[in-house]
């Protein structure tokens, strides 16, 4: 078989120009499509791996951001739960603190008024003791008793010092305005001339005095004189013992002990 090389040859360059003008108009377009397609797919791969990533950073973001936010809610609910509580507390202190006080106060209102009526109970009662014994007195003198008063009385008379002396002698005592002389009974004629003179023995001077009957003067006589006043009288001792009980119920430590034995 014969080789004819001329149309081998021809077909040879008419497979190389059709190779060419395929690979010109249709391969290359073809491929070139496909590498655009690729590239575009390989895009939008990368974009949505993008994309995914950044809904993954979103949603991350989001739970990160619930979680802070359960996480504030709760510790804001717990301290407003721990204020209620304090709150609640400080004002049951507040009012157990009110309660004590308010009882504090009304116990020592109530122990000072039963200090304060201990302490009245007691002063009427050393007055009424006292009345009653000055009224004894004045019931059971006698001529006798009122005899012996008058005696003691002249006695104190001459022991005055002699400040009160000289103070009476500047005194003018006139007929106008005698020296007083005031008895719990009526003395007698005897008892008054005695008591005269043992004014003007005392005071070296001419006295006119004038005596006058005093029920209240309880067992005892008593003189004024310008302004100066002496006297004897068992009433004088009872005022003393009065004075010196009411200062003992006035005492602050009577009271102290008083309020101790209430509180008890």
């Amino acid at each position: 078989m014969l080789i004819d090389w001329f149309t081998v040859g021809a077909q040879t360059v008419n497979f190389l120009i059709l190779v060419w003008l395929l690979k010109r108009f249709l391969y290359k377009p073809i491929l070139d499509a496909i590498d655009k397609r690729e590239e575009r797919i390989a895009n939008q791969l990368a974009d949505a791996d993008a994309k995914k990533r950044e809904a993954k950073q979103e949603r991350d973001e989001f739970t990160r951001k619930n979680e802070e936010f359960d996480q504030h809610r709760n510790e804001l609910l717990a301290a407003a739960v721990d204020e209620a509580k304090a709150k609640r507390q400080q004002m049951l202190d507040e009012a157990r603190d009110d309660a004590n006080a308010l009882r504090t106060k009304r116990q020592e209102s109530l122990q000072r008024e039963l200090v304060s009526l201990q302490a009245e109970i007691n002063r009427r009662t050393q007055a009424e003791v006292f009345a009653i014994a000055r009224h004894a007195l004045t019931d059971l003198a006698g001529a006798d008793l009122e005899e012996r008063m008058c005696d003691v009385f002249l006695t104190r008379l001459r022991a005055v010092d002699e400040n009160v002396k000289q103070t009476v002698r500047a005194c003018r005592v006139t007929v106008e305005d005698p020296a007083l002389v005031r008895s719990g009974l009526e003395l007698s004629a005897e008892q008054r001339d005695a008591i005269q003179r043992t004014l003007e023995e005392v005071f070296s001077t001419e006295m006119p005095v004038y005596f006058d009957t005093k029920p209240d003067v309880a067992s005892g006589i008593e003189v004024t004189i310008g302004g100066q006043r002496i006297a004897w009288s068992i009433g004088d001792y009872l005022a003393s013992l009065q004075k010196n009980v009411t200062e003992l119920l006035d005492d602050d430590a009577f009271v102290a002990n008083a309020e101790a034995s209430t509180a008890q």
